[in-house]
């Protein structure tokens, strides 16, 4: 008698699922609907405008006009959310290179060029500036506090203490971590070593 030969294993039903790369890819190349990507990239179109700008007026108007822009655009335009943060910067770069910025004081301008700079490194100054400013309004009030006692109003530690009820050790132990923090997160943001 001659034995039955072994049967394979029924083979599974297997599904072949999309690499991650391949959904990635998919993704990109898929791109999203003008109305999507307002939606989605106004808000942080309008804090980057603001940065560079330090006016809500200023930054409005130019991501309005970067979104009117694309707009008329759209069909040559691959990646829409790189093109509008570029626009954003490159129209701020254009209003402060034409005079047209409206400014708090002129000491912001004044301090963040000087006669040697580039209009690049004076955008960069400020562009750095602006994101400090969202830094310091997202820190807690008593934080924000201790920093505009001692760096807007050049007080001493003696001075803040008296002013906070805090020792004098304890005001310099905030600040250090405050300002050590602040330049983590601005580090994070790609702001470093900026004079």
């Amino acid at each position: 008698m001659i034995p039955a030969s072994p049967q394979p294993d029924p083979v599974p039903n297997l599904r072949f699922m999309s690499s991650p790369s391949q959904i990635d890819a998919a993704a990109a190349d898929s791109k999203p609907t003008l109305l999507a990507l307002f939606e989605s990239e106004e808000t942080p179109l309008l804090r980057y405008a603001f940065s560079l700008t330090g006016r809500r007026v200023i930054a409005e108007e130019i991501v309005q006009e970067v979104f009117l822009q694309l707009h008329t655009n759209w069909e040559g335009v691959e990646n829409p959310r790189a093109w509008l943060f570029r626009s954003v910067r490159n129209r701020a770069y254009n209003h402060h290179r034409d005079g047209r910025r409206e400014v708090a004081s002129d000491e912001t301008v004044a301090a963040a060029a000087s006669e040697d700079d580039t209009p690049g490194e004076v955008l960069q100054r400020l562009e750095a500036a602006g994101f400090l400013r969202l830094l310091l309004a997202e820190l807690e009030e008593a934080d924000r506090r201790l920093v505009q006692l001692k760096y807007f109003e050049n007080l001493r530690y003696r001075e803040i203490a008296e002013r906070t009820e805090m020792s004098i050790g304890n005001v310099g132990y905030r600040l250090h971590h405050i300002l050590k923090q602040l330049a983590d997160k601005l580090r994070h943001l790609g702001i470093d070593g900026i004079s």
